[in-house]
């Protein structure tokens, strides 16, 4: 089982310790490091800040939004930074959601998997560098002839020439349908809120993906990283309560009441009436109650915690449920070293 640093994205201040962090899962032998935006920081920054000073992990994107930036500037990103890496870059992307695409980004949220796979398509032509890019959209069209146009545009390659042309792109994807995209177009799955019950669900989605025609990847050279909570405690019962407001926060709180994806994973997990409750709660400003409503299944369900035994068996009942990486995040560099220890025995 591999290891990533999700180093994530700032709150109100950077992370005074991200250095540190960084060089002890280097040390410790992690495998990856990534960063994470939402509407504050950016992921590529920090990667090729904090990046420069690191030798061996990969630096991944876990997520960039793809309504932050048109394909042809998230691949100029990708392959600056893969350049100044010496070849150590993941592209992870994702779609966000609509409250951030339509109120941050001021763009339409709607067909995110017709956006994505037309994405995901231009980024490689960029990278593979072969002919001037073009796309006939509707999503991004190149060159643009639309309403405003000069109609001077003219198709065009990068100027720099790309280190790799197969820079792994990872979707993170948590429905049937965009899961099984990540498996026809993707080098990899970006999971959150796996639970290993559920991996023949998870399976069956990405054969589907592996099947279509021209699909990218097979089982055998495709990665599944699941963003996980590992954590090393004799006080379970301790550590499970200390993780239920964020699980509130997010299922009941991370998203439109409308439509809020966090919820709809924990929902096919079978906690719908829990979901239901929380979100009630947690709308009308209950947050507390709403954490007490998280039973602990659905803490453990998503996270590893237990005693160093406890914590092996898990991580290799996740290993052999199709996870290839465990992304955790740790709290100094004692911690990372404690994982590290736990995961790899």
């Amino acid at each position: 089982m591999k290891l990533g640093l999700q180093l994530g994205y700032w709150g109100a201040q950077p992370p005074a310790n991200a250095p540190e962090l960084i060089d002890a899962a280097e040390g410790a032998g992690f495998d990856a490091v990534f960063a994470a935006e939402s509407w504050g920081s950016d992921a590529f920054t920090p990667l090729a800040w904090w990046g420069s000073r690191t030798e061996k992990v990969r630096l991944g994107t876990s997520v960039v939004q793809i309504s932050a930036r048109t394909p042809t500037s998230c691949a100029m990103h990708a392959l600056t930074l893969d350049h100044l890496s010496g070849g150590r870059t993941i592209l992870g992307l994702g779609v966000s959601g609509p409250q951030v695409v339509e109120g941050w980004y001021g763009q339409p949220f709607e067909k995110p998997l017709a956006r994505t796979r037309e994405y995901v398509s231009i980024v490689r032509q960029v990278l593979a560098r072969e002919a001037p890019v073009t796309s006939p959209g509707p999503h991004y069209p190149l060159p643009y002839a639309g309403p405003g146009s000069s109609g001077l545009g003219k198709p065009l390659k990068p100027i720099t020439h790309p280190l790799r042309a197969d820079i792994p792109i990872w979707l993170g994807a948590e429905g049937p349908k965009n899961v099984a995209l990540a498996g026809e177009i993707a080098d990899g799955w970006l999971a959150i809120y796996y639970t290993p019950r559920l991996a023949p669900m998870y399976n069956k989605w990405l054969d589907e993906g592996f099947a279509r025609a021209g699909a990218r990847r097979s089982r055998e050279d495709f990665e599944v990283a699941a963003t996980c909570q590992v954590i090393v405690t004799d006080d379970r019962a301790a550590a499970i309560a200390a993780l239920k407001p964020m699980t509130a926060l997010y299922v009941g709180g991370m998203g439109a009441p409308e439509l809020n994806f966090h919820a709809q994973v924990y929902k096919r997990m079978g906690y719908e009436k829990e979901v239901d409750e929380i979100g009630r709660l947690f709308m009308s400003g209950r947050k507390d109650e709403a954490a007490a409503v998280v039973p602990d299944d659905m803490v453990t369900e998503t996270m590893i915690i237990g005693n160093v035994d406890e914590v092996r068996a898990e991580v290799k009942r996740w290993e052999q449920a199709g996870v290839t990486m465990l992304l955790v995040t740790c709290r100094d560099a004692d911690h990372v070293r404690e994982l590290a220890a736990a995961v790899g025995g």
